[in-house]
């Protein structure tokens, strides 16, 4: 085969490859999206209720779901049309999650936070690709103790996050591969953000 033959061929392996990629994604989030249809609807009208009546939400992951729940926080309080409304991620500020994670324990760095920030009336977002990590099963627990609403994203079947009784609704990517539960987790969100938006919320 010559050099461009190779290299037709490559490139027809690559295409191939990101063609099946795509198709996985989308048939994930297409069954996901039809899935979670009922508990995005259940959790906006609650969250909408919330923030109307002055609660803030607070978003905590660990690894790529860190930066999941900071987007997701950014998403609702600097949408890119709506109503700005109170959101921060606990993931998102490094002297804090040292700090916590050097002096008590890393399995404290998010429910220490919330025992300072959070009040009830307010809402907790744990984003993981497990709902087992044992540092956000601990801050949902003190969410839930102090009278916040409580979701889980998580894939897979939802560990701790389902099995569990900390977690209010939790939304579940049935799926085992990382990326796609992040690409998945995404577009939920999006979705949970709109529905708000849709139940006339009004920023407290």
């Amino acid at each position: 085969m010559t050099r461009s033959g190779e290299t037709d061929a490559l490139l027809g392996e690559l295409a191939a490859c990101a063609r099946a990629r795509a198709a996985e994604s989308f048939g994930v989030q297409t069954r996901a999206l039809a899935a979670n249809a009922e508990p995005v609807a259940a959790a906006a009208r609650e969250m909408a209720r919330r923030f109307t009546d002055g609660g803030r939400l607070f978003t905590f992951g660990n690894g790529g779901s860190a930066t999941d729940a900071a987007t997701l926080a950014a998403l609702f309080a600097r949408p890119p049309d709506g109503t700005a409304l109170p959101a921060s991620s606990l993931s998102a500020d490094e002297a804090v999650l040292t700090a916590v994670g050097d002096d008590i324990g890393f399995e404290s760095v998010f429910a220490r936070q919330l025992a300072a920030r959070a009040r009830s009336g307010d809402i907790a977002v744990a984003m993981s690709t497990s709902g087992d990590s044992p540092d956000l099963l601990a801050g949902l627990a003190e969410a839930r103790a102090r009278g916040m609403y409580t979701i889980g994203f998580a894939g897979c079947d939802g560990g701790a996050f389902v099995a569990g009784d900390t977690v209010d609704r939790c939304l579940v990517v049935g799926s085992r591969c990382a990326h796609r539960i992040h690409e998945t987790q995404a577009l939920l969100g999006y979705a949970l953000w709109l529905s708000v938006h849709q139940h006339g919320v009004v920023g407290g």
